[in-house]
């Protein structure tokens, strides 16, 4: 195992680290709200430490004001509070309502969702009509999220991403907080005929889906998928799943930014990590009502998110490098220039041949240490604590140099991440051969709410979950 796992690790240990990067992230929010101009778009990676726009899909602003709620959260300085609740209210309902992207779970619970928990924790005053307009905007979010729906050959479905019907995109998986968030508000999604559609049924339909088509588990046994390709090995991730809109029959892996449907596109892997894992979290917490609504032929659901989370944790572990941080693509093209035994050291982010990718290591961290968590509250310590120690070693790595950003001239804040590699869109500055020292909203974003979550620990504060915005 290539990640070499500090055992002596805790998130008290940690807390030096975590006070100095929400040190840091506070002066970067602040530096951001004052260059950003909304006509020139959202932000979304920087470019010699500025954050730019990159027109694609509309999935990063969530996390620039989830980012200063999380601030606040984590500061109690108001000032963050007002950027991320006034962001949220001029700026966010677009997002509400978008029905072309997959990516309401990025956007809107990190946002309404994020308000509404503070709410809830007393952390902010109770406003019955400011609570009332976050729920709506939870409830439609996921009712909208779940009608991206493409059916499948044996009648179920999933929530098909902004390429179109045909596609199945691994990300999707941490979007389906957005459906169970409204399903917890007691929303459901209207169809013709005035049917009540269940978004837990699509949650559960499309998180089945993703471990079934973009997970890999040694030839499929797990799930009956015999010899899909030569390299079915456990956990590897594919970032989309292809079908056949007219018949529902899936066709083919693919990757629109990794190197190739055949290799494993790490911040796709580490979505799958998170995404499994929290919705794990989820299952657990309202395991009761969950297995009442959805029967007994649905009683083994938590059996589908545990396949997924655990394969996908232990390929992550296995490549990486000896720090926690994995290269961009774990087939990347280049990667046999590097030396020989390259996973067994920490990363170098410098390298002439391959980037690294901080923001999968931020994602996946979270990840492995709610899995970890709860594989520990179900009675299993030792994988659990394998799991969660991993998860805190990656966590010291991020927020040590050469990844936390200490610059005031750059608004970023975890470096070395990568956007999108095969289009070439990541700077690459004089003197250096591949992307290097810059930033992504999304890696920053997930780098707070990763501190955030060992914060709350450390000071014994309530844990840190996305469904704590809604009622048990």
């Amino acid at each position: 195992m290539p990640t070499k796992i500090n055992p002596k690790l805790t998130p008290q240990k940690l807390l030096p680290k975590i006070t100095r990067l929400f040190e840091l992230s506070g002066e970067k929010i602040l530096a951001i709200e004052k260059a950003w101009k909304p006509e020139n778009g959202t932000p979304v990676f920087t470019v010699k430490g500025k954050y730019t726009s990159r027109g694609w899909t509309e999935w990063t602003q969530g996390f620039q004001f989830g980012s200063a709620i999380l601030q606040f959260d984590a500061t109690g300085d108001e000032r963050f509070l007002r950027i991320g609740r006034e962001g949220t209210r001029r700026h966010m309902a677009s997002h509400v309502s978008h029905i072309g992207v997959h990516d309401h779970g990025f956007n809107n619970v990190s946002t309404y969702g994020n308000l509404l928990r503070l709410m809830r924790e007393g952390r902010i005053p109770q406003d019955d009509r400011e609570q009332d307009f976050y729920e709506l905007a939870l409830k439609v979010s996921g009712a909208v999220q779940a009608a991206r729906w493409t059916k499948l050959a044996d009648g179920t479905g999933f929530i098909h991403s902004f390429n179109g019907p045909h596609s199945l995109f691994v990300d999707t998986i941490r979007s389906l907080r957005a459906l169970a968030v409204a399903h917890q508000l007691g929303h459901v999604l209207m169809g013709e005929q005035d049917e009540k559609i269940s978004l837990l049924q699509r949650l559960l339909e499309h998180a089945s889906a993703t471990g079934r088509f973009n997970i890999y588990y040694d030839y499929g046994r797990s799930y009956g998928v015999r010899n899909r390709d030569a390299y079915d090995v456990r956990g590897r991730t594919a970032h989309e799943a292809v079908f056949n809109v007219a018949s529902g029959v899936f066709r083919c892996p693919n990757s629109q930014q990794g190197y190739s449907p055949f290799s494993t596109w790490t911040r796709g892997l580490a979505w799958a990590v998170c995404g499994f894992a929290e919705q794990l979290e989820f299952y657990h917490h309202f395991e009761k009502p969950i297995r009442r609504a959805l029967g007994k032929e649905h009683e083994h659901f938590d059996d589908v998110l545990w396949a997924g989370a655990t394969a996908t944790a232990d390929f992550y572990l296995a490549n990486t490098c000896a720090d926690g941080i994995p290269m961009w693509d774990t087939g990347a093209p280049n990667l046999h220039r590097l030396p020989a035994n390259y996973l067994s050291k920490p990363a170098d982010p410098f390298n002439a041949h391959e980037p690294v990718d901080s923001s999968a290591a931020a994602i996946a961290a979270q990840g492995l240490i709610r899995l970890g968590n709860y594989l520990i509250a179900k009675g299993d310590k030792k994988n659990g604590a394998r799991y969660r120690q991993a998860g805190l070693t990656v966590a010291d790595t991020l927020f040590s140099d050469p990844y936390l950003s200490t610059s005031a001239k750059h608004q970023g804040l975890i470096l070395h991440s990568v956007y999108h590699r095969p289009n070439g869109w990541d700077y690459i500055a004089p003197g250096q051969k591949v992307p290097n020292g810059e930033s992504s909203m999304w890696g920053d974003y997930h780098a707070l709410e990763l501190a955030l979550l060992l914060q709350r620990e450390a000071k014994s504060e309530p844990y840190l979950t996305f469904f704590g915005c809604v009622p048990k």
